[in-house]
């Protein structure tokens, strides 16, 4: 996608479940066309363990421009165990893993107990802590919560991205006060989307964007599978929200997701 004077957009997909099944029939393609799209990476969540060895391999076989995830989803927490998987997931951070999660909290659905979700959450932070990573977050409905596990985290000098944001702006400030980021998927372009103050809350040194694909498909790609090529929409509706450019906003979010991943792009 061009911005309006015909420049290429510039991003990096902050969160892309490439490892999804959604994806098994034609992955390499999906990332060709991230790539001519103005992709400079895409983030691969393993948001289980199967996930995350999925992950794993898409960064190998893309090396500088695919970088994977590890952790444990909210709705999985009921059969975490901290003492079976935190080795697994230590493995895969030791192999090249960028970051851990997606973790966090989900009270809208409640696929798992509370308490569960907690302590997963929790685990999840502390290794993060032990392995130098940032932690990707979802959460929902459990803001008071996330909170807690956000200053938990700090105490460890744990770092991480509230990803897919909907929640307050009260919470988003919070998480960027105690240094972390915040990422915008398509949901921003949706018709019932009403809160452009949030987008132009979060500072620019602060923001990413994602696809979250293969769901959240932007305007105006909606009802279709989702895929990391068309963040670029999602790109220009948070620049127009913002009253700024939209490929030099594409570069100051692709420059923040390095930064918080550590991530080694390609030379372009």
């Amino acid at each position: 996608m061009a911005s309006e004077d015909g420049r290429a957009s510039i991003f990096i997909d902050s969160h892309a479940h490439l490892a999804d099944p959604a994806f098994a029939g034609d992955r390499d393609a999906v990332i060709s066309r991230a790539r001519h799209a103005g992709a400079l990476g895409i983030v691969c969540i393993g948001e289980s363990l199967e996930a995350a060895a999925v992950a794993s391999q898409c960064a190998a076989d893309n090396p500088g421009f695919v970088f994977a995830t590890a952790g444990i989803h909210p709705h999985d927490a009921a059969a975490f165990d901290a003492g079976r998987d935190i080795p697994k997931l230590r493995r895969f951070l030791q192999s090249g893993a960028v970051a851990v999660g997606e973790c966090g909290l989900d009270y809208h659905y409640d696929n798992s107990p509370r308490e569960a979700q907690l302590s997963a959450f929790s685990a999840q932070v502390s290794l993060a802590g032990e392995m130098g990573r940032p932690v990707v977050v979802h959460t929902r409905e459990a803001e008071d919560d996330t909170r807690s596990i956000i200053r938990e985290a700090g105490t460890a000098d744990v770092r991480g991205v509230l990803h897919c944001y909907t929640g307050s702006h009260s919470l988003a400030a919070f998480a960027i006060d105690a240094g972390w980021y915040v990422s915008f998927s398509g949901i921003v372009t949706f018709n019932k989307w009403t809160d452009d103050d949030l987008l132009r809350l979060v500072p620019a040194e602060r923001l990413l964007v994602e696809s979250d694909s293969p769901y959240l498909a932007p305007v105006p790609c909606r009802g279709k599978r989702n895929e990391p090529a068309w963040v670029a929409h999602t790109l220009a509706r948070v620049a127009i929200a913002r009253g700024e450019d939209a490929r030099e906003l594409g570069k100051a979010t692709a420059s923040n997701t390095e930064r918080l991943f550590g991530l080694a792009i390609e030379a372009a």
